[in-house]
Order: C-alpha cells, then structure tokens, then sequence
C-alpha cells in the first residue's frame, strides 16, 4: 500500500511539472505576443497621425540620418525622462540638437504631441522643430540648437557663473510670456504648455529665451475659455 501511494503521488507530480513545463512556453509566448501588439498599436498610431498632416510637416528622417546628424551619438548633451539629446550637425552645416525619445508609456503620444504642436510653429520665444525620425521603436526630434542651455543652469548651478543680469532676467521673463501669449492667442488651436519651467525654457547666443518641451502639451479650441489641469 504504502509503494502504491508512494508511486501515485510521485505520477501526481510528474503530472503536474509537465502541465507546467506545457504551461511555461505558452504564458511567454502570450507575453511576447502582447508586448508586440500594444508596440504594432504605438507605431500604428505614430504613422496614422503623421499620414492626417499632409504637406505641413517638418522633415522627416530615417535612423540611419540620425546617427550621421550626431556621429553615432558621440555628444550628449543631457537626459531626462524621455530619453537622451544629442548636438548633431545637419548636411546644411547648422547645429542641431536631437531629442532621442525613450519607450513611451502614453501610445506614443508624447512624440505626437511634440510634432503635432509645434511641428509647424515659428515664433522667436518658441524653439523650432526642425525634423523628426520614427523607424519602428526609434523615435528622434530634430530641434535648432540653441547654445547657451536652459535657463535652471544660470539660476541654480554653483558651476555655472551666473551672468545674467536683472536687467537681461527681465527680458527674459517677457520673452517667455510672448511665446506662451503666442501659444495661447497666436494659434488656430490653443496651445497650452502644462510645463512651463527654467528647465524648458532655453538661451540662445544672445540670451533670448524659446520655450520647449511640449510632451505634456494640450491643444484646446480658442473658445474654450476653462481647461481642466488634469492631464487626459
């Protein structure tokens, strides 16, 4: 008796390893599958959107262009959240800085965002969105490079001296209301930042400020006169 029931609870357990060693391939496989229809659905939605622009884009270049443009990505200029900016050089000879994106979380709409608002805005207190790369997962954002940074460096950096005058602060300060006032009024479709701080606001050579990053961005109807915060 006791060989016998010693022999049915060692077929139990075979029994069950087997069903999990069955089991195992097919969870992943049901992984594998997953993870690449919700990316399918990303780039879906990344190309879906870019085809409803028409002729009102800005250049669009393949990957193997932005590794030229930075050189294989030699010169980081920074990271955050969304992924890495490299300077790069376009073939017209002007500096560029490309915002290399990470995996986004929001079905690309991060990258949509930055395309689809400023993509076609041109005022001097917003940056210029020169081109954009998306070839399967890699997604790039061409921008005019601007050489003096962001505006958080000059007020918090003990390695930075801080030149900037109160004087130049104040024409800042108007610098960065014209273009949210231009975002807002200057628009068919408002635009509004959600974002606005020293970190997004950059200098160029003469220390005019261009407002940047438009990830969290919101366009709205003009007429619209409340706007929930809550981003959606």
């Amino acid at each position: 008796m006791v060989s016998i029931r010693y022999l049915g609870v060692l077929s139990f357990l075979s029994n069950q390893v087997l069903v999990t060693c069955m089991s195992v391939p097919f969870v992943v496989g049901f992984l594998i599958y997953k993870w690449r229809r919700r990316h399918l659905s990303i780039y879906d939605n990344i190309e879906e959107f870019l085809q409803t622009q028409g002729d009102f884009m800005p250049i669009r270049y393949s990957y193997s262009d932005i590794k030229k443009i930075t050189k294989n990505f030699k010169d980081k200029l920074g990271q955050g959240d969304y992924g890495f900016v490299y300077k790069g050089r376009l073939r017209s000879g002007h500096l560029a800085a490309i915002k290399l994106l990470g995996n986004s979380k929001t079905n690309g709409q991060d990258f949509i965002n930055e395309v689809g608002n400023i993509g076609t805005i041109h005022h001097v207190n917003v940056v210029k969105l020169i081109g954009f790369c998306v070839q399967g997962s890699k997604r790039a954002l061409v921008y005019e490079f601007i050489p003096n940074g962001s505006l958080d460096k000059y007020l918090f950096s003990s390695k930075v001296n801080n030149s900037i005058s109160t004087e130049k602060m104040y024409e800042i300060s108007l610098g960065v209301a014209r273009g949210i006032e231009y975002l807002h009024r200057g628009c068919a479709m408002q635009i509004l930042h959600f974002d606005i701080k020293p970190h997004n606001i950059l200098l160029d050579e003469n220390f005019v400020p261009k407002i940047s990053d438009f990830g969290i961005a919101k366009l709205c109807d003009t007429k619209i006169q409340l706007v929930s915060l809550i981003k959606s």
